[in-house]
């Protein structure tokens, strides 16, 4: 199998294949070098084995025997160092067999001479001093011999050296060229093409290294941009196509949601849901079913397409007939097929449609009815398009508990006006009427008895109680027909104020101070009728000359009315005269306010009505408790 080298591994190879062939040419250089420099001391030093030979005959010559000696062994050193070589210098003799039988010879020769000049009075003649000088001579021109062809060595290692670099840089070059700037131009080449569109531009390399594998990547990432770039019109046909379906859920959704919040009743609500929802979904024929309490049977709330036939026989259907109904804790949207219903389904069948979907409309994981949409087709229901269907039950459901809570909300406001006006009827007119009761016992009794004076005095408290029973039924007409303002109590208590003075003949002033946040309507209202019911006590009891109303908006909301009449003693037990003053104290109560009496005996009587910052009505609170008087209020 063959071995599959990287380039990496490539170049480092021949690098290192480079490194050593130019380390061994440099080693060798080296080695001629200091092998020329051994043999260039060693002539040095046998050249100066000639002046000492000639210095020791001269000193034989002339008598200077003691100088003899030194110079014998200088020459013995320099015959030992020559044989033994000094790499330290380095110093050595490129041996050759001429060259050593030489050096044989000058050593034999020298130790013969060394041996007369030792003996006293021994003499050397000229001629042995010349012979051994000339084999001196010989073995120095040995020693040159041997280094000019090391010379000649080193000039050829130097030429091959040169040759060598040559060499290796076009070697560098070539396999730069094939193994790096070949394969990236191909690349670029290729990624020229790319870009200038031609998706059918690929990259071919002989090799199986790094630059194959960016080869094949590239490939693989032409072949990718060729299909994408290819089906790219269809792929973004079918995502414009999914977009505007989503579009059109969302559109569908938006106008549902809209409809339910301002669909007015529940038949203008279940009709339009029906018509939208069944253009929304191409459904056949659509119905909305709505269970009753025990989730027993299910009532045709409203449908479009139905035939008159199928319309006529399930107005109302069991729960679990024909597929239809569902109970809370199985309750699911749900595709039946008509023919594989049991026989119960023959109405759906002679209608000729052939698949019911049936969407559960739940609030609170509470069945509230359901959706069933009619196909006279077979119809496969998507994951999208359950989700929205459900979605739509879910808006529809929210709308029908919106109907209800607000249909609860006004019966509630009915109820909470009926029990006021029964609570105004009982603490006004139905305490004037028992009175008149006891007064007509008392005139019968004057009459049986022929009590003349008993008589007309009971005539005339029974006129007195029918006046101020009449005079109640108006206040009361006048209460329940005074509005406030969206904004502001003040316009309100003006024209209070103002019917007040035409029908008491008592002027009136309303003092208003700063401005604030309005507040709500229904706290607006009661503030006002705890005013018409103070003004109330104050035409029946207070025989007022002037009556003052102030109106205080901030820090906290406050209206005080105020008259200069005769006052009451408000430390006394309760009876029927306080009845106003429960009254207004039960009003205050409902809005979290506070109601303060301050009067006196002569002193007339200020009501204070205080509503503190974000109010909140207590849970509890007895009508005694929240009327507190005062001594007196500054």
């Amino acid at each position: 199998m063959q071995v599959r080298h990287s380039l990496g591994f490539r170049l480092l190879a021949t690098g290192a294949c480079f490194l050593v062939v130019g380390l061994a040419s440099i080693v060798l250089t080296l080695w001629v070098t200091w092998q020329l420099e051994g043999g260039a001391a060693a002539v040095n030093e046998a050249g100066r084995m000639r002046m000492m030979s000639y210095h020791l005959a001269l000193d034989a010559a002339h008598g200077r025997r003691d100088a003899l000696p030194p110079r014998m062994r200088a020459m013995d050193n320099t015959l030992d160092l020559l044989q033994a070589g000094d790499p330290s210098r380095p110093l050595f003799v490129p041996w050759g067999e001429a060259s050593r039988a030489e050096f044989t010879a000058v050593r034999e020769s020298w130790q013969l001479l060394r041996e007369v000049w030792a003996t006293p009075g021994g003499e050397v003649g000229s001629a042995q001093v010349d012979a051994l000088v000339e084999r001196i001579d010989r073995f120095v021109s040995l020693i040159e011999q041997r280094m000019s062809r090391w010379t000649e060595v080193l000039r050829v290692f130097q030429l091959a050296m040169v040759g060598l670099a040559i060499a290796s840089a076009v070697l560098l070059m070539y396999s730069a060229q094939r193994m790096v700037l070949d394969p990236l131009h191909q690349l670029g080449q290729g990624l020229g093409a790319i870009r200038a569109g031609d998706f059918e531009a690929r990259v071919l390399l002989n090799s199986d290294d790094e630059f194959a594998e960016l080869a094949e990547g590239f490939n693989a990432m032409a072949v990718r941009l060729q299909s994408l770039y290819g089906d790219l019109e269809a792929k973004v046909r079918d995502k414009t196509a999914s977009l505007e379906v989503k579009r059109e859920r969302l559109a569908a959704l938006y106008e549902v949601s809209a409809f339910v919040t301002q669909a007015g009743s529940l038949d203008e609500l279940a009709s339009g849901f029906v018509n939208k929802v069944r253009r929304i979904a191409r459904a056949d024929a659509l119905a909305v079913r709505w269970a009753d309490e025990d989730n027993a049977h299910y009532l045709m709330l409203a449908q479009e397409g139905l035939p008159p036939g199928l319309l006529r026989d399930e107005q109302c259907l069991p729960s679990g007939h024909c597929g239809c109904g569902q109970g809370p804790e199985a309750a699911a949207t749900r595709v039946i097929p008509i023919h594989s219903v049991a026989q119960n389904a023959g109405h759906c069948r002679r209608a000729g449609f052939e698949t019911v979907l049936s969407v559960p409309v739940m609030l609170h994981h509470r069945v509230l009815g359901e959706v069933d949409l009619f196909f006279r087709a077979p119809h496969v229901l998507q994951d999208d398009d359950r989700e929205m269907l459900e979605t739509l039950a879910s808006h529809l459901a929210g709308g029908i508990e919106s109907l209800r809570a607000t249909a609860a909300g006004r019966e509630a406001a009915v109820a909470n006006e009926r029990a006021l006006l029964a609570q105004e009827l009982h603490d006004s007119i139905a305490q004037s009427l028992a009175f008149l009761k006891i007064q007509v016992d008392l005139l019968r009794n004057a009459v049986r008895r022929g009590d003349a004076e008993a008589t007309r005095r009971t005539v005339s408290e029974i006129d007195a109680g029918v006046r101020e029973s009449y005079a109640d039924v108006r206040e009361l007409l006048l209460h329940f027909r005074t509005r406030t303002d969206a904004q502001d109590i003040e316009a309100a208590l003006r024209s209070t104020l103002q019917k007040f003075e035409q029908q008491t003949g008592v002027p009136t002033s309303l003092q208003v101070h700063g401005r604030g946040v309005p507040l709500p309507p229904d706290m607006q209202v009661q503030l006002l009728h705890v005013v018409q019911e103070a003004l109330s006590n104050v035409r029946k009891h207070a025989q007022a000359r002037q009556v003052t109303v102030r109106l205080q908006r901030t820090p906290e909301w406050r209206i005080e009315v105020e008259d200069d009449g005769c006052g009451f003693d408000n430390h006394t037990p309760a009876d029927d005269t306080h009845v106003g003053l429960r009254i207004m104290a039960e009003r205050a109560r409902r809005i979290g306010a506070e109601v303060t009496v301050t009067t006196a005996p002569g002193q007339g009587t200020r009501v204070a009505i205080v509503v503190p910052r974000g109010p909140e009505p207590p849970a509890a609170m007895s009508p005694d408790a929240a009327t507190r008087t005062q001594g007196a209020w500054s």
